[in-house]
Protein backbone atom coordinates (compact mmCIF):
# COMPACT_ATOMS: atom_id res chain seq x y z
CA UNK A 1 0.00 0.00 0.00
CA UNK A 2 1.46 3.35 -1.10
CA UNK A 3 2.36 5.93 1.36
CA UNK A 4 0.57 9.27 0.77
CA UNK A 5 2.79 12.37 0.21
CA UNK A 6 3.71 14.47 3.08
CA UNK A 7 2.03 17.56 1.58
CA UNK A 8 -1.23 15.68 1.29
CA UNK A 9 -1.10 14.59 4.92
CA UNK A 10 -0.23 18.07 6.12
CA UNK A 11 -3.34 20.07 6.85
CA UNK A 12 -3.61 23.59 5.14
CA UNK A 13 -3.20 26.45 7.51
CA UNK A 14 -6.27 28.47 8.06
CA UNK A 15 -5.98 32.22 7.24
CA UNK A 16 -8.12 34.52 9.10
CA UNK A 17 -10.46 36.95 7.33
CA UNK A 18 -8.71 39.91 8.89
CA UNK A 19 -5.45 38.87 7.34
CA UNK A 20 -7.11 38.41 3.93
CA UNK A 21 -8.70 41.80 4.19
CA UNK A 22 -5.41 43.41 5.05
CA UNK A 23 -3.75 42.05 1.86
CA UNK A 24 -6.37 43.48 -0.65
CA UNK A 25 -5.27 46.78 -2.45
CA UNK A 26 -7.07 49.91 -1.49
CA UNK A 27 -9.06 52.11 -3.90
CA UNK A 28 -6.30 54.74 -4.00
CA UNK A 29 -3.77 52.15 -4.88
CA UNK A 30 -5.99 50.85 -7.65
CA UNK A 31 -6.45 54.40 -9.04
CA UNK A 32 -2.73 55.08 -8.92
CA UNK A 33 -2.02 51.87 -10.75
CA UNK A 34 -4.60 52.69 -13.47
CA UNK A 35 -3.14 56.18 -13.91
CA UNK A 36 0.35 54.72 -14.21
CA UNK A 37 -0.82 52.21 -16.80
CA UNK A 38 -2.53 55.03 -18.80
CA UNK A 39 0.60 57.23 -18.75
CA UNK A 40 2.75 54.32 -19.80
CA UNK A 41 0.37 53.50 -22.61
CA UNK A 42 0.26 57.12 -23.78
CA UNK A 43 4.07 57.33 -23.65
CA UNK A 44 4.36 54.20 -25.73
CA UNK A 45 1.79 55.49 -28.24
CA UNK A 46 3.55 58.87 -28.44
CA UNK A 47 6.97 57.26 -28.87
CA UNK A 48 5.65 55.00 -31.59
CA UNK A 49 3.89 57.96 -33.29
CA UNK A 50 7.06 60.07 -33.12
CA UNK A 51 9.08 57.17 -34.44
CA UNK A 52 6.69 56.73 -37.35
CA UNK A 53 6.62 60.46 -38.00
CA UNK A 54 10.42 60.59 -38.08
CA UNK A 55 10.44 57.55 -40.33
CA UNK A 56 7.82 59.13 -42.57
CA UNK A 57 9.83 62.39 -42.60
CA UNK A 58 13.01 60.54 -43.55
CA UNK A 59 11.18 58.62 -46.25
CA UNK A 60 9.54 61.83 -47.51
CA UNK A 61 12.89 63.64 -47.56
CA UNK A 62 14.51 60.71 -49.34
CA UNK A 63 11.60 60.64 -51.76
CA UNK A 64 11.93 64.38 -52.48
CA UNK A 65 15.69 64.08 -52.92
CA UNK A 66 15.30 61.13 -55.22
CA UNK A 67 12.44 62.77 -57.10
CA UNK A 68 14.42 65.93 -57.90
CA UNK A 69 17.49 63.84 -58.65
CA UNK A 70 15.72 62.02 -61.49
CA UNK A 71 13.03 64.49 -62.54
CA UNK A 72 13.84 66.42 -65.76
CA UNK A 73 10.86 68.75 -66.02
CA UNK A 74 11.24 71.15 -63.08
CA UNK A 75 12.10 74.83 -63.32
CA UNK A 76 12.69 77.43 -60.62
CA UNK A 77 10.68 80.69 -60.93
CA UNK A 78 12.81 83.84 -60.73
CA UNK A 79 11.48 87.27 -59.86
CA UNK A 80 13.38 90.04 -61.67
CA UNK A 81 13.00 93.73 -60.94
CA UNK A 82 14.19 96.83 -62.77
CA UNK A 83 15.98 97.83 -59.57
CA UNK A 84 17.98 94.57 -59.31
CA UNK A 85 21.75 94.87 -59.51
CA UNK A 86 21.99 92.85 -62.72
CA UNK A 87 19.14 94.79 -64.33
CA UNK A 88 20.69 98.13 -63.40
CA UNK A 89 24.11 97.00 -64.65
CA UNK A 90 22.52 95.73 -67.86
CA UNK A 91 20.64 98.99 -68.36
CA UNK A 92 23.81 101.02 -67.79
CA UNK A 93 25.71 99.00 -70.39
CA UNK A 94 22.80 99.28 -72.81
CA UNK A 95 22.66 103.07 -72.44
CA UNK A 96 26.45 103.27 -72.86
CA UNK A 97 26.28 101.18 -76.03
CA UNK A 98 23.49 103.33 -77.46
CA UNK A 99 25.44 106.51 -76.63
CA UNK A 100 28.53 105.02 -78.28
CA UNK A 101 26.47 104.31 -81.39
CA UNK A 102 25.32 107.93 -81.53
CA UNK A 103 28.89 109.23 -81.08
CA UNK A 104 30.23 106.90 -83.77
CA UNK A 105 27.37 107.89 -86.09
CA UNK A 106 28.32 111.57 -85.67
CA UNK A 107 31.96 110.75 -86.43
CA UNK A 108 30.92 108.65 -89.42
CA UNK A 109 28.76 111.52 -90.72
CA UNK A 110 31.67 113.94 -90.44
CA UNK A 111 33.94 111.42 -92.11
CA UNK A 112 31.43 110.89 -94.91
CA UNK A 113 31.09 114.64 -95.53
CA UNK A 114 34.88 115.02 -95.49
CA UNK A 115 35.22 112.14 -97.94
CA UNK A 116 32.72 113.72 -100.33
CA UNK A 117 34.50 117.07 -100.13
CA UNK A 118 37.93 115.51 -100.72
CA UNK A 119 36.61 113.50 -103.66
CA UNK A 120 35.07 116.61 -105.20
CA UNK A 121 38.35 118.51 -104.70
CA UNK A 122 40.29 115.62 -106.20
CA UNK A 123 37.92 115.52 -109.17
CA UNK A 124 38.41 119.26 -109.75
CA UNK A 125 42.18 118.88 -109.59
CA UNK A 126 42.15 115.91 -111.96
CA UNK A 127 39.98 117.90 -114.36
CA UNK A 128 42.49 120.79 -114.17
CA UNK A 129 45.53 118.62 -114.81
CA UNK A 130 44.71 117.76 -118.46
CA UNK A 131 44.06 121.43 -119.15
CA UNK A 132 47.41 122.33 -117.59
CA UNK A 133 49.19 119.64 -119.59
CA UNK A 134 47.46 120.80 -122.77
CA UNK A 135 48.47 124.42 -122.07
CA UNK A 136 52.08 123.37 -121.44
CA UNK A 137 52.13 121.31 -124.66
CA UNK A 138 50.49 124.10 -126.62
CA UNK A 139 52.95 126.68 -125.26
CA UNK A 140 55.90 124.37 -125.97
CA UNK A 141 54.70 123.85 -129.55
CA UNK A 142 54.23 127.58 -129.98
CA UNK A 143 57.68 128.31 -128.57
CA UNK A 144 59.17 125.71 -130.87
CA UNK A 145 57.72 127.57 -133.85
CA UNK A 146 58.00 131.15 -132.61
CA UNK A 147 61.51 130.85 -131.17
CA UNK A 148 63.35 130.45 -134.47
CA UNK A 149 61.23 133.15 -136.06
CA UNK A 150 62.02 135.56 -133.26
CA UNK A 151 65.69 134.73 -133.59
CA UNK A 152 65.52 135.67 -137.25
CA UNK A 153 63.69 138.89 -136.40
CA UNK A 154 66.31 139.61 -133.76
CA UNK A 155 69.09 139.21 -136.34
CA UNK A 156 67.21 141.42 -138.72
CA UNK A 157 66.65 143.96 -135.98
CA UNK A 158 70.35 144.00 -135.19
CA UNK A 159 71.12 144.62 -138.86
CA UNK A 160 68.54 147.39 -139.00
CA UNK A 161 70.00 149.01 -135.88
CA UNK A 162 73.46 148.86 -137.42
CA UNK A 163 72.20 150.63 -140.54
CA UNK A 164 70.36 153.16 -138.41
CA UNK A 165 73.52 153.82 -136.42
CA UNK A 166 75.37 154.70 -139.63
CA UNK A 167 72.56 157.03 -140.59
CA UNK A 168 72.72 158.68 -137.16
CA UNK A 169 76.39 159.46 -137.76
CA UNK A 170 75.25 161.47 -140.78
CA UNK A 171 72.51 163.03 -138.68
CA UNK A 172 75.10 164.40 -136.29
CA UNK A 173 76.89 166.07 -139.24
CA UNK A 174 73.54 167.54 -140.35
CA UNK A 175 72.94 168.84 -136.85
CA UNK A 176 76.33 170.54 -136.89
CA UNK A 177 75.58 172.10 -140.33
CA UNK A 178 72.20 173.33 -139.10
CA UNK A 179 73.84 174.98 -136.13
CA UNK A 180 76.41 176.62 -138.48
CA UNK A 181 73.70 177.83 -140.85
CA UNK A 182 71.73 179.21 -137.87
CA UNK A 183 74.81 181.00 -136.58
CA UNK A 184 75.50 182.42 -140.05
CA UNK A 185 71.90 183.53 -140.37
CA UNK A 186 71.24 181.40 -143.37
CA UNK A 187 68.15 179.86 -141.78
CA UNK A 188 65.71 181.04 -139.24
CA UNK A 189 65.45 179.70 -135.75
CA UNK A 190 62.10 178.10 -136.60
CA UNK A 191 63.58 176.22 -139.50
CA UNK A 192 66.55 175.21 -137.38
CA UNK A 193 64.25 173.98 -134.57
CA UNK A 194 62.13 172.05 -137.03
CA UNK A 195 65.13 170.37 -138.58
CA UNK A 196 66.70 169.60 -135.20
CA UNK A 197 63.37 168.13 -134.00
CA UNK A 198 63.32 165.80 -136.96
CA UNK A 199 66.86 164.75 -136.16
CA UNK A 200 65.91 164.14 -132.51
CA UNK A 201 63.00 162.00 -133.63
CA UNK A 202 65.37 159.88 -135.65
CA UNK A 203 67.59 159.56 -132.60
CA UNK A 204 64.64 158.56 -130.45
CA UNK A 205 63.55 156.02 -133.06
CA UNK A 206 67.00 154.51 -132.96
CA UNK A 207 66.86 154.29 -129.17
CA UNK A 208 63.41 152.68 -129.31
CA UNK A 209 64.70 150.24 -131.89
CA UNK A 210 67.56 149.25 -129.60
CA UNK A 211 65.15 148.79 -126.70
CA UNK A 212 62.88 146.69 -128.94
CA UNK A 213 65.84 144.57 -129.90
CA UNK A 214 66.68 143.94 -126.27
CA UNK A 215 63.05 142.98 -125.56
CA UNK A 216 63.07 140.78 -128.60
CA UNK A 217 66.18 139.10 -127.24
CA UNK A 218 64.30 138.40 -124.01
CA UNK A 219 61.40 136.92 -125.99
CA UNK A 220 63.79 134.75 -127.94
CA UNK A 221 65.29 133.57 -124.64
CA UNK A 222 61.86 132.75 -123.28
CA UNK A 223 60.85 130.86 -126.38
CA UNK A 224 64.06 128.91 -126.89
CA UNK A 225 65.13 128.06 -123.33
CA UNK A 226 63.47 126.81 -120.10
CA UNK A 227 62.91 130.03 -118.23
CA UNK A 228 61.55 130.83 -114.79
CA UNK A 229 57.99 131.13 -116.12
CA UNK A 230 58.21 127.60 -117.51
CA UNK A 231 59.67 126.39 -114.23
CA UNK A 232 56.79 128.06 -112.36
CA UNK A 233 54.29 126.22 -114.56
CA UNK A 234 56.12 122.93 -114.06
CA UNK A 235 56.22 123.59 -110.30
CA UNK A 236 52.47 124.19 -110.28
CA UNK A 237 52.00 120.96 -112.21
CA UNK A 238 54.13 119.10 -109.64
CA UNK A 239 52.17 120.72 -106.80
CA UNK A 240 48.92 119.67 -108.47
CA UNK A 241 50.09 116.07 -108.79
CA UNK A 242 51.37 116.09 -105.19
CA UNK A 243 48.07 117.45 -103.89
CA UNK A 244 46.18 114.77 -105.81
CA UNK A 245 48.47 112.09 -104.33
CA UNK A 246 47.95 113.47 -100.81
CA UNK A 247 44.21 113.52 -101.39
CA UNK A 248 44.37 109.89 -102.52
CA UNK A 249 46.12 108.95 -99.27
CA UNK A 250 43.71 111.01 -97.16
CA UNK A 251 40.71 109.51 -98.98
CA UNK A 252 42.06 105.98 -98.49
CA UNK A 253 42.58 106.57 -94.75
CA UNK A 254 39.18 108.24 -94.40
CA UNK A 255 37.45 105.38 -96.21
CA UNK A 256 39.09 102.85 -93.88
CA UNK A 257 38.06 104.87 -90.82
CA UNK A 258 34.53 105.23 -92.21
CA UNK A 259 34.42 101.47 -92.87
CA UNK A 260 35.60 100.73 -89.32
CA UNK A 261 33.05 103.18 -87.89
CA UNK A 262 30.31 101.50 -89.91
CA UNK A 263 31.46 98.07 -88.71
CA UNK A 264 31.53 99.28 -85.11
CA UNK A 265 28.00 100.62 -85.45
CA UNK A 266 26.89 97.28 -86.92
CA UNK A 267 28.60 95.33 -84.13
CA UNK A 268 27.05 97.53 -81.45
CA UNK A 269 23.62 97.17 -83.01
CA UNK A 270 24.05 93.40 -83.20
CA UNK A 271 25.14 93.41 -79.56
CA UNK A 272 22.06 95.41 -78.59
CA UNK A 273 19.81 93.07 -80.58
CA UNK A 274 21.45 90.12 -78.82
CA UNK A 275 21.05 91.88 -75.49
CA UNK A 276 17.35 92.34 -76.21
CA UNK A 277 17.09 88.55 -76.08
CA UNK A 278 18.03 88.67 -72.39
CA UNK A 279 15.48 88.62 -69.56
CA UNK A 280 17.35 91.52 -67.97
CA UNK A 281 16.55 93.72 -70.97
CA UNK A 282 12.84 92.98 -70.63
CA UNK A 283 13.09 93.59 -66.90
CA UNK A 284 15.07 96.82 -67.30
CA UNK A 285 12.71 98.17 -69.95
CA UNK A 286 9.91 98.19 -67.36
CA UNK A 287 6.27 98.08 -68.40
CA UNK A 288 4.04 95.18 -67.50
CA UNK A 289 4.91 92.52 -64.95
CA UNK A 290 6.93 89.67 -66.46
CA UNK A 291 7.58 86.18 -65.09
CA UNK A 292 10.76 84.18 -65.60
CA UNK A 293 12.13 80.79 -64.54
CA UNK A 294 15.54 79.14 -64.42
CA UNK A 295 15.86 75.82 -66.29
CA UNK A 296 18.93 73.60 -65.75
CA UNK A 297 20.60 72.11 -68.78
CA UNK A 298 19.47 68.62 -67.74
CA UNK A 299 15.83 69.76 -68.22
CA UNK A 300 16.43 71.50 -71.53
CA UNK A 301 14.35 69.04 -73.56
CA UNK A 302 11.15 70.11 -71.77
CA UNK A 303 11.72 73.83 -72.36
CA UNK A 304 9.82 74.45 -75.60
CA UNK A 305 7.79 77.54 -76.47
CA UNK A 306 4.11 76.80 -75.85
CA UNK A 307 4.78 74.00 -73.37
CA UNK A 308 2.34 73.85 -70.44
CA UNK A 309 3.49 74.87 -66.97
CA UNK A 310 2.21 73.20 -63.78
CA UNK A 311 2.41 74.37 -60.19
CA UNK A 312 2.18 71.73 -57.44
CA UNK A 313 1.53 71.64 -53.73
CA UNK A 314 4.36 70.21 -51.65
CA UNK A 315 6.50 70.81 -54.75
CA UNK A 316 5.29 67.65 -56.50
CA UNK A 317 1.65 66.64 -55.81
CA UNK A 318 -1.81 68.06 -56.46
CA UNK A 319 -0.63 69.94 -59.56
CA UNK A 320 -2.62 72.44 -61.61
CA UNK A 321 -2.07 74.11 -64.98
CA UNK A 322 -0.92 77.72 -64.47
CA UNK A 323 0.46 78.88 -67.84
CA UNK A 324 2.77 78.22 -70.80
CA UNK A 325 6.36 78.88 -71.86
CA UNK A 326 6.44 82.19 -73.76
CA UNK A 327 10.12 82.61 -74.72
CA UNK A 328 13.51 80.97 -74.27
CA UNK A 329 16.71 82.99 -73.68
CA UNK A 330 19.95 81.45 -75.03
CA UNK A 331 22.39 83.05 -72.58
CA UNK A 332 23.85 80.88 -69.82
CA UNK A 333 22.87 81.58 -66.22
CA UNK A 334 24.00 80.14 -62.90
CA UNK A 335 21.72 79.52 -59.94
CA UNK A 336 21.39 77.62 -56.66
CA UNK A 337 19.43 74.37 -56.79
CA UNK A 338 16.15 75.00 -54.90
CA UNK A 339 16.35 71.62 -53.14
CA UNK A 340 19.99 70.53 -53.04
CA UNK A 341 21.35 74.10 -52.58
CA UNK A 342 24.22 73.44 -55.00
CA UNK A 343 25.51 75.57 -57.87
CA UNK A 344 23.94 74.61 -61.23
CA UNK A 345 24.11 75.94 -64.78
CA UNK A 346 21.24 76.52 -67.16
CA UNK A 347 19.24 79.20 -68.95
CA UNK A 348 16.20 81.41 -68.46
CA UNK A 349 12.70 81.18 -69.90
CA UNK A 350 9.81 83.61 -69.85
CA UNK A 351 6.51 82.33 -68.51
CA UNK A 352 3.02 83.40 -69.46
CA UNK A 353 1.19 82.73 -66.18
CA UNK A 354 -2.55 82.59 -65.60
CA UNK A 355 -1.83 82.34 -61.87
CA UNK A 356 0.70 85.07 -60.94
CA UNK A 357 1.06 83.59 -57.47
CA UNK A 358 2.90 80.62 -59.03
CA UNK A 359 5.86 82.97 -59.68
CA UNK A 360 6.56 82.74 -55.92
CA UNK A 361 6.63 78.93 -55.87
CA UNK A 362 9.89 77.13 -55.26
CA UNK A 363 9.51 75.05 -58.43
CA UNK A 364 7.17 74.57 -61.36
CA UNK A 365 7.06 71.75 -63.90
CA UNK A 366 7.15 71.89 -67.69
CA UNK A 367 5.22 69.72 -70.12
CA UNK A 368 3.25 67.53 -67.72
CA UNK A 369 2.46 66.82 -64.08
CA UNK A 370 5.44 65.19 -62.33
CA UNK A 371 3.23 62.49 -60.76
CA UNK A 372 -0.20 61.08 -61.58
CA UNK A 373 -2.15 63.86 -59.84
Amino acid sequence: MATPPVDALTPEPKVSESVVASTKPSVAERLHSAHYQLVLTLYRVFAIAVLYLVLIGILAYAWIMGFYAVNTSWAAPVILSASDEKSLDFREKLVTSQQTIEDVKVDAKKMSDGLNEMKEHRGALLALEPQLKAAIAREAAHNKTAGPELEQFDQQKLADNAKTQKVLAQVKELEANINKDLAAGLITKGDAAQQLSALNQAQDAYTDSKIAEVLLTDSVLDKTTTGTDTLDVLEKQAELQSEVAQLDIAISVAEKEFYEDSRQISRLREAIETAKQSPYYLSASGGQTLYFAFVPYDNQAQAVVGTSIYDCYLNMVLCRHVGTVKAIFPGEEQAIHPIFKTQIRGFMIQMNLDQPSSARSKTVFLGRKPVLF
